[in-house]
């Protein structure tokens, strides 16, 4: 039988309701507890997201379900980094239109990315709508429901110079018990073209460091064997007191807290306690990561270091801030001192002007870094950038199509031939969970971030298993334990 657990192409979830295992104390005693529906879409911080409004409403008495058609409670987790999560959102929203005639007391609310970008246009756009809340005030969502308890809609979108939620401590959602998430900043600094990040997540601050190591100690002890550190650019992650990074002045800059230096204050938890981190920004990586990378075993050696395109001229156009040699002397720096790392990236096909000359520089480039996978999607403009302001979106769609899949093929040999130079090597594999396809094979990850499954015998979730592989398919290392 033939085991095959690798990665999706597309890193966009398209839509996961996603559940808290059991009551908490809280809600005992105080008879039935309002129930509520938290779907969400989008990339890992999203997700992380909800695990903190998750904390908040069970603070407030509320039970969670993964029965939309039970819940009083209906909040949705949005993206608005593509056009699909979008749509998607959309589409949801429609079904959920029969629940609120067949009972109106149900409130319907949108959270994220997509609610800060639209604002209060969601509630005309969206008649079932009676809640907009955006990132930075998940605070206010008690006062939110009580004021459309009272028969008014409900907008709370402001973003914050402080808002990091380091004293919250997230209610693990949906989870493994083995890895877990830890917000380590929030907003982002860089104005990439064809991004609307920073106007739907703010500017860029980062969170107290001893609050993320307690975060850390925390689930180490309740079982968790992996953390993976977040923000949308975690290299620049700078903490001096609180505030927002573009006003830490020079003096402070020299006593402030690097993400070299929070890397090893996490990795110190436990040497049993894996670290992985996402995501990082090639104008900002350092060395010094690297470092810290390597003189940690429990650090993973994998790196997801977004490209997006090829070419300098593109770059240059997309506003990235480095070019295509920047960019490979940060893939050198890596392999010389991560000779095993594990390497993955982004790539946008058919941004506005992309030449055929630009795409073939950024297959050359992939030839040249061979990663072990890579997230890749044609362009879509967004509302807001400066894409969508001042550049025209030119490139016809069946040759932004033709061109991903030109992207997607090279990327798909690249990664059986990284998987395949696993094979007949031994890897120190977590155990996170069952195989997909059978309750007899166990499925972990190594290091490099590649998936390895072998035969549970006597291991459970949460072992760190030494895997020998024998063989692979695509994307999956297939082994026995030795």
């Amino acid at each position: 039988m033939e085991f095959n657990e690798e990665k999706t192409i597309d890193e966009t979830r398209q839509g996961e309701a996603i559940v808290l295992p059991s009551p908490s104390p809280l809600e005992r005693g105080r008879g039935e507890a309002k129930k509520l529906f938290l779907e969400s879409y989008g990339c890992a911080m999203n997700f992380s997201d909800s695990e903190i409004v998750a904390s908040i409403l069970v603070g407030q008495g509320y039970s969670t379900t993964t029965d939309e058609t039970e819940a009083d409670l209906i909040l949705i987790n949005t993206c608005a980094i593509r056009e699909n999560a979008e749509t998607r959102v959309r589409q949801r929203l429609t079904e959920f239109k029969k629940r609120k005639k067949e009972n109106p007391s149900i409130i319907v609310g949108v959270m994220g990315c997509m609610a800060e970008r639209l604002k209060a246009k969601f509630l005309e756009e969206e008649k079932i709508v009676d809640i907009v809340v955006g990132p930075d005030a998940y605070r206010d969502l008690p006062k939110l429901i009580e004021t459309v308890e009272g028969g008014q809609k409900a907008v709370n979108v402001l973003l914050s110079r402080e808002e990091t939620y380091a004293d919250i401590s997230p209610v693990r959602l949906g989870s493994n018990g083995v890895t877990a998430f830890i917000s380590i900043m929030r907003g982002c600094d860089n104005m990439c073209a064809f991004c609307v990040v920073p106007f739907t997540r703010g500017r860029e601050r980062s969170r107290d460091p001893q609050s993320i190591v307690e975060e850390a100690k925390d689930l180490f002890a309740r079982g968790y064997r992996e953390v993976t550190l977040l923000g949308q650019n975690v290299d620049s992650y700078l903490y001096a007191g609180g505030g927002l990074k573009k006003e830490i002045t020079e003096e402070q800059k020299k006593t402030a807290t690097t993400f070299a230096n929070l890397l090893e204050m996490v990795a110190l938890v436990s040497p049993e306690l894996r670290v992985r981190f996402s995501t990082s920004n090639p104008q900002d990586m350092t060395d010094d990561v690297l470092y810290a990378i390597a003189k940690h075993e429990n650090i993973c050696n994998y790196i997801h270091l977004p490209v997006q395109a090829g070419s300098t001229s593109m770059l240059t156009r997309m506003n990235r801030g480095y070019t295509r040699e920047k960019y490979l002397d940060r893939i050198a720096a890596i392999k010389r001192i991560i000779p095993d790392c594990g390497i993955s990236t982004d790539i946008i096909s058919g941004f506005c002007g992309e030449t055929e000359e630009e795409h073939q520089a950024t297959l050359s480039l992939m030839q040249e870094v061979r990663n072990d996978f890579a997230y890749m999607f044609a362009y879509s403009e967004r509302p807001k950038t400066f894409a969508e302001k001042n550049m025209k979106d030119d490139v016809p769609e069946n040759i932004k199509l033709k061109r991903l899949q030109e992207v997607i093929d090279l990327q798909l040999k690249h990664s059986a031939e990284k998987v395949k130079a696993g094979v007949g090597k031994v890897h120190k594999v977590l155990v996170e969970q069952f195989s997909k396809k059978s309750q007899e094979m166990l499925s972990g990850r190594n290091s490099q971030n590649t998936v390895v499954v072998f035969p549970k015998g006597n291991f459970k979730k949460g072992d760190f298993v030494n895997v020998l592989a024998t063989k692979c398919t695509g994307g999956t290392l297939i082994g026995e334990a030795v």
